[in-house]
């Protein structure tokens, strides 16, 4: 008589080596992935050191000496040490610069004490219109938090060149002009090096907490 072949036996040894096969795959998919993330944490790693060591080899910033829409002379030493965020433009501007200088003095407002330890530049890039009593009037239309500055072309011209800030002058149709020039914000803290920026047209709450951050440096 012949014994049927014992298909149970059978389907367990294939089961068996099914798991042991199942078993190495997963083994496999760990060490692949445990390598991936590894790969990833050096890679983010690496990169973020990149930009860290590209920040410090490129200055950002740096002592100044321009005139206060005051009419008296302002430098760095005028703030004291404390941490500054300054902005670059001109009172002719038709909508970054009021925006900006609109939304700055509501940041500072919404600080609180905390304002108290940030200076606010506003910088002119059009000196030639812009003079200390242009400045005055038009800034304090934003409040008593920003403190404007002009000077010479060329006082001017060192100051945006340190900040790595782009403008120039575009003439128009009518014989008038207009200046195109960066829009962010720029952050230092007390010591004079670079913090950060705030871009044009940032959230309320990031630029806010950048602030914030700012203030206890």
């Amino acid at each position: 008589m012949i014994r049927p072949i014992p298909v149970v036996a059978w389907r367990g040894r294939i089961a068996l080596g099914s798991l042991k096969i199942i078993r190495y795959a997963l083994w496999a998919l760990v060490v692949i992935v445990a390598g991936a993330v590894g790969y990833i944490s050096f890679t983010t790693v690496r990169e973020a050191n990149s930009v860290q060591q590209l920040s410090e080899a490129v200055q950002i910033g740096g002592p100044f000496e321009l005139t206060a829409m005051t009419g008296e002379p302002f430098d760095t030493s005028s703030m004291d040490g404390a941490p500054y965020a300054i902005f670059f433009g001109f009172t002719y501007c038709p909508d970054v610069c009021p925006t900006t200088l609109f939304e700055m003095s509501t940041w500072l407002e919404t600080l609180g004490d905390d304002a108290n330890n940030v200076q606010a530049l506003f910088v002119t890039v059009d000196p030639e219109r812009d003079t200390p009593e242009v400045l005055s009037d038009y800034v304090s239309a934003f409040g008593d938090r920003i403190m404007g500055l002009t000077g010479t072309p060329a006082e001017i011209g060192t100051v945006a060149r340190a900040h790595r800030v782009f403008y120039q002058r575009t003439e128009l149709d009518d014989g008038d002009y207009t200046m195109d020039h960066t829009a962010s914000v720029f952050l230092f803290r007390g010591d004079g090096s670079f913090f950060g920026t705030i871009a044009y047209g940032e959230a309320a709450d990031s630029a806010q907490e950048k602030l914030k951050r700012l203030a206890k440096t």
